[in-house]
């Protein structure tokens, strides 16, 4: 085993991984830019060395002098975390020519599965279920088109080199065509340097479901059951749940086989994430592969006892993973929400800004993953995530009872959060009775961002208690030529009621 790794990440992904580490004994070596100077994930690490610069490209992404780092550290491994480097094959090249590992898979599958269309092409030869359309990048545009008329309006157009939702464009009927096929290579070339798009099929009341991955160098790969990925909003995940309400054993079963059939044919290594898209008539879809730990990853981690990262060191070592048959059976059932300094109101707007007061959520089958603290600045430079809360309870009902919970007790001022709008989510009879798809949020906007009639009329006393006690200090004033405070208490739980609007 490692006896010191160098994490090129922040936030709470470093800290997370810095965490597993000291658990296994194992010394962790930070970088960090000048905005990160004083988070968590630094001084919580053995020891960290600054990348300087504020933006990822003057920071995070300066993979040579994060290599240099390493190599004076004393790391002999580098796990990337998620984004940043962590899909870039030519960084992983770099790490294993520079005599050090790379915690992830080799550079090979991050390159071929990294293409969407030659990720596609793979999956078509072995038999890994497809969502129809072009084999290939588009290069003949009458071609195209055809195959667009014969699978069908409406359809996708997509880039090739990347994913997240840029590139991409919903195309509905034949007369759009030109034009979205247009602006989705101009994204295309903007975001990944690579204009290169094709065509999906649009997949009618879709369900978003991934399979977690894990591959050792001793011939064993596994899948550790599904996570629930529907709830989105501009094609980014917002909250997560493992296991799926939708998936019955036969169908978990073939999905699973299906994501290991995937994982072989591109001969992948350590922990990887293989998409789905399940129609309404549940035909499930290869959408594509992550090769990286997800954002999501606790809720796998708490319905199957496993420490993913722990999996990752122990497989990037060259030893045998904890398990060689997929689990047959889950503990329970866990949610993930992720709580992002933005306000869902205006926009999904940013609320950059320093935290003033923070109180996290706490109590039975809660759990947080954070890289932040009272104080902390949340900064435009990076991604406006605060925290990723998990709930996890015996089954569906309860650990969603316990989301909630924990979500209306967690205190966080100086910046606005999306903790209001998760709660509305979670209580939405139709989430409740696990009957959404990817749409969800577009189609429940009125629920989800409207005035909830059983919080008008507190709203409306709360405001007329307030302005009653401003009465009452402004007499006081008048006659006694000075105020007394109002009661404290009167104030908080003024501010309560508000709050929970």
């Amino acid at each position: 085993m490692f006896k010191k790794i160098l994490i090129a990440n922040r936030g709470e992904i470093a800290l997370r991984v810095i965490r597993t580490c000291a658990e296994m004994g194992i010394k962790s070596v930070a970088v960090y830019s000048d905005v990160d100077a004083n988070s968590p994930f630094v001084y919580s690490a053995y020891e960290a060395w600054p990348l300087g610069g504020k933006t990822s490209r003057e920071s995070y992404l300066r993979w040579e002098k994060i290599l240099d780092i390493a190599k004076k550290s004393g790391a002999e491994a580098i796990h990337p975390g998620y984004g940043f480097l962590s899909e870039n094959a030519d960084f992983a090249e770099a790490v294993e020519k520079a005599g050090l590992v790379f915690i992830g898979p080799p550079a090979s599958a991050i390159r071929l599965m990294g293409n969407k269309t030659a990720a596609r092409e793979l999956m078509i030869r072995n038999k890994v279920p497809t969502v129809p359309g072009t084999e290939n990048a588009i290069t003949d545009r009458q071609l195209a088109r055809k195959v667009a008329r014969d699978i069908g309006y409406p359809i996708l157009i997509k880039a090739a080199a990347g994913g997240g939702g840029k590139g991409m464009r919903l195309v509905e009927s034949d007369d759009l065509f030109e034009e979205s096929l247009d602006g989705a290579a101009r994204e295309a070339m903007a975001a990944f340097n690579d204009d290169s798009v094709y065509i999906e099929k649009f997949v009618e009341e879709p369900r978003h479901i991934e399979f977690q991955i894990l591959a050792d160098n001793h011939g064993n790969i596994i899948h550790l059951g599904e996570r629930e990925c529907s709830i989105q909003r501009r094609h980014q995940k917002v909250l997560e749940e493992a296991p799926s309400s939708l998936l019955d054993e036969d169908m978990r079963q073939r999905m699973g086989e299906a994501a290991i059939q995937a994982a072989r044919a591109c001969n992948y290594r350590n922990a990887g994430t293989i998409e789905f898209l399940v129609d309404k008539h549940r035909n499930f879809y290869f959408l594509e592969m992550n090769t990286r730990l997800q954002v999501e990853h606790p809720v796998t981690e708490l319905v199957n006892g496993l420490d993913l990262v722990e999996e990752q060191l122990k497989i990037a070592a060259g030893e045998a993973m904890s398990l060689t048959e997929s689990p047959k059976h889950f503990f329970g059932h866990a949610f993930e929400c992720r709580i992002y300094a933005e306000d869902p109101e205006n926009n999904w707007a940013p609320s950059p800004g320093v935290i003033e007061f923070l109180n996290p959520a706490d109590g039975p089958g809660i759990r947080e993953d954070s890289g932040v603290t009272q104080g902390s600045e949340i900064s435009l430079y990076y991604d406006p995530m605060i925290s990723k809360l998990c709930a996890w309870g015996r089954d569906r009902q309860q650990a969603g009872r316990r989301m909630i919970r924990a979500l209306q007790e967690y205190q966080i001022s100086g910046i606005k959060t999306s903790i209001p709008f998760l709660i509305r989510v979670l209580e939405h009879p139709d989430f409740q009775n696990g009957d959404f798809t990817t749409q969800f949020i577009e189609k429940e906007k009125d629920w989800l961002f409207g005035e909830r009639k059983e919080f008008a009329e507190e709203a409306a006393l709360a405001a007329i208690l307030a302005e009653m006690e401003e009465k009452k200090k402004v007499k006081l004033v008048a006659a006694n030529g000075a105020g007394s405070p109002s009661s404290q208490w009167k104030t908080i739980r003024r501010k309560e009621q508000l709050r929970s609007q």
